[in-house]
């Protein structure tokens, strides 16, 4: 039954869980009933053995494009732009491959994930003050991965020339303006997005295969849709704001659904602005997650309680932990049943495999579906700069129903899900790990 809370419990919880999931180290704030509570247990690096801290500092990833969208959103409330403005109307200069699209994408098209611009480009522009700024130049390549504003498709992209908007209207370089507008009101003071800053802290290394990463971090580029580092309470000051009016006049804008998520079992069925908004029980979910090199992140919020979750690990099943906390805490704290993932079905379904078998692929992914002993096994394979950070992926895809199948990779305690769908002009795409890839042979 929900009730109080035992921090006893909850520490214990926390080192009983990371040895299950095989996380080196985790950290977990939430706010309940007006009171945060923290929780740390592990290592922040399996080399050093330095002990997670409550304050210590993890990579929060994506979840600084909700941080990016709520500066965006500050600037809206200001009259400085709308979500309809075109992109090309802040950013003269801005480019992608299709002219069209160049002309009409707009603010919430980047916020929403439905530009259809390829998401993934992840590139090194240099640690300058205009690392952003050249990064936007590079997109003058991208190409479409669906048509603008059909479906949605992950992109991380679009976050970073939105947070080259932010600099544009601000007149200040990305990681200042967060400070401005966010940070420092907030009085948040263990929220860094600069390596030397960081330093400063605790703070947590990636794992990959249980020894620390390869890298550290991605390129500064990356700033605006996911180089965040904090503390878990921070996290949870930050969406506690968006409860209220600490940082918006209208918060809850940022909650209306936009979009419709072709696969809806990953992590929720619609997107707001910067968002993620799902149902569990009939209670509005409002959530984000993040993965870096080795670390992840996730924030949920579940308004109608003023409750907020915020969980950091630095490697191991990251998935399943989440999953498993997030299950056990959220009965405890509000008697509210976290939705199991999605796994095969109790009885065999049977389906034509043949029609989806091809290749599938996007900036940064190719998928191989072939067809073997009647089933459908596929080969994900990272390409472009993360090629060498990326293990491959390879595993069998269980039929649930005619378009939605489940896969295990080798070790993973957690299942994947996969939507096989055609947009209005018939064109097949594969909707996996929240991005939409079409088949183009």
């Amino acid at each position: 039954m929900a009730g109080a809370v035992d921090p006893g419990r909850w520490h214990a919880r926390l080192q009983g869980l990371i040895a299950e999931y095989e996380i080196p180290g985790a950290s977990l704030a939430f706010l309940h009933e007006g009171e945060v509570h923290e929780f740390a247990a592990g290592v922040l690096n399996a080399g050093t053995r330095v002990e997670v801290t409550t304050d210590s500092l993890f990579q929060i990833g994506s979840v600084t494009k909700v941080w990016t969208a709520t500066q965006i959103m500050m600037l809206v409330e200001r009259g400085e732009l709308t979500l309809d403005t075109p992109v090309a109307e802040v950013l003269p200069e801005f480019r992608v491959a299709d002219p069209e699209v160049t002309k009409t994408v707009t603010i919430r098209h980047l916020l929403t994930h439905t530009s259809g611009i390829d998401g993934d480009l992840f590139l090194d522009t240099g640690r300058g003050d205009d690392c952003v700024e050249k990064y936007v130049q590079a997109c003058a390549d991208l190409a479409q991965n669906h048509p603008l504003g059909v479906t949605q498709s992950y992109c991380n992209s679009g976050f970073i020339v939105a947070g080259r908007v932010v600099e544009r209207l601000t007149g200040k370089v990305w990681d200042a303006a967060l400070r401005e507008q966010i940070i420092e009101p907030l009085g948040l003071t263990h929220t860094w997005t600069l390596p030397e800053d960081v330093l400063r802290f605790r703070a947590a290394m990636g794992h990959m295969d249980g020894r620390p990463a390869p890298a550290w971090s991605l390129m500064r580029s990356c700033g605006p849709a996911g180089l965040i580092c904090a503390r878990p309470a921070d996290v949870v000051a930050f969406a506690r704001a968006h409860l209220g009016t600490g940082l918006l006049a209208d918060p809850r804008a940022m909650w209306e659904p936009q979009v419709d998520v072709p696969n809806p079992y990953a992590i929720g069925k619609q997107w707001g602005i910067g968002w993620i908004l799902n149902e569990w029980e009939g209670r509005l979910i409002v959530s984000h997650g993040g993965n870096t090199i080795g670390q992840a992140a996730m924030l949920w919020m579940v308004p109608d309680s003023e409750t907020v979750v915020c969980l950091l690990a630095n490697g191991g099943h990251t998935a399943a932990f989440q999953q498993a906390l997030a299950t056990e805490l959220f009965d405890e704290l509000l008697g509210l049943a976290v939705p199991p993932v999605l796994g095969p079905p109790a009885e065999p379904f049977e389906t034509d495999v043949e029609r989806y078998a091809g290749v599938y692929e996007r900036a940064g992914t190719r998928m191989t579906l072939t067809v073997r002993d009647g089933g459908l096994s596929l080969l994900a394979e990272a390409t472009g700069a993360l090629a060498g950070l990326q293990p491959d992926l390879a595993f069998d895809l269980v039929p649930v129903d005619d378009t939605t199948f489940v896969g295990r990779p080798e070790g993973e305690p957690q299942w994947l899900s996969a939507v096989f769908y055609e947009l209005a002009d018939g064109s097949p795409y594969v909707h996996l790990g929240v991005r939409a890839t079409p088949k183009i042979a």
